[in-house]
Parts: structure tokens; sequence; C-alpha cells
């Protein structure tokens, strides 16, 4: 994983099912990956909540280069970063109501 900006990322789409609310999609190149990982790939599934909003449920599975065992310590930091940029849209988007209505 880098410390510094991403250069670039390539994803993979393998499911859109806008009725159920699930996508499936793989990280297949970019820095991000470094020397350790093959290719990320991402479960993703939105449910609704009591509150009027939405829960959000994912799952990664890591597809590491030779006999490398990826460390929960590396999970958790790309999840910070992931939760960094999901709180950082949801902002955005709360702020800009109409750039999605």
């Amino acid at each position: 994983m880098t410390d510094g900006p991403i250069k670039y990322l390539k994803h993979e789409l393998h499911v859109i099912d806008d009725k159920n609310l699930v996508t499936k999609y793989s990280l297949i190149e970019g820095d991000v990956l470094g020397d350790k990982l093959e290719s990320i790939t991402y479960d993703v599934k939105f449910e609704t909540s009591a509150n009027g909003g939405c829960i959000c449920k994912t799952s990664t599975e890591y597809h590491t280069k030779g006999d490398y065992v990826f460390k929960e310590e590396e999970h958790n930091e790309g999840k910070d970063k992931a939760m960094e940029l999901f709180k950082a849209v949801e902002d955005y988007l709360l702020a800009n109501p109409t750039v999605y209505a």
C-alpha cells in the first residue's frame, strides 16, 4: 500500500445489481497494489436502515503474489483509507443534494 497520492487505478466490474443494491468489482492494476498484491476483489451491498438511511456492507478478498500473506494491519490501513474516502463522498453529497437527485 502506498502512503502518498494514488497515481492510477484500474478496476474490473463483475456485477451491478440495481434491484438488490449489490456490486462486485476488482482492483486489477495500480500503484496501490504494490509488489505484494495481484488484485483486490470487493463485494458491496447496501441495505435500508431503520433511520431512513442505509447500511453499506463490504467484504474484501486479497489476491497476493507468490506466498505472501496479507497482514491484518495492512487490511486495516486500507479499510481506514476507504472509510476516509466514503466519508468525503458522503459529506459532499449531503452538502450538494442536487448532484444526485
